[in-house]
């Protein structure tokens, strides 16, 4: 069963758009891409769980959106300081991106 939050929870998240300029391969790793991601004011360096279905080239340029507020992390000795959102099921995953071209930064509602 889902459990339900409030709007007020729900606001506490900081959903940004941002744009991969660099992506690379996690040494050591089959699974993980380390992602620079601009998001108009800075870049921050993510780490995702996406390397069965994205080649890293796939990534740069694309518009993705990120959890900004999320606690920094080290995955494999690499630091995250975001998340990536994406949608999955038992068969495939897709990297969510706004529907057209929006400012880097733009906050999602």
């Amino acid at each position: 069963m889902v459990e339900f939050i409030t709007i007020d929870e729900f606001s506490r998240i900081d959903l940004r758009v941002g744009e991969v300029t660099s992506c690379e391969r996690v040494e050591g790793t089959d699974r993980l891409l380390k992602l620079t991601v601009d998001l108009g004011t800075e870049d921050r360096q993510l780490v995702a769980g996406i390397a069965a279905h994205y080649e890293p080239e796939a990534m740069i340029g694309k518009q993705v959106i990120v959890v900004c507020n999320l606690q920094p992390a080290v995955i494999r000795g690499v630091e995250s300081a975001g998340m990536l959102l994406v949608a999955k099921d038992s068969e495939a995953l897709g990297v969510l991106t706004p529907e057209r071209k929006v400012k880097n930064g733009s906050k999602i509602s």
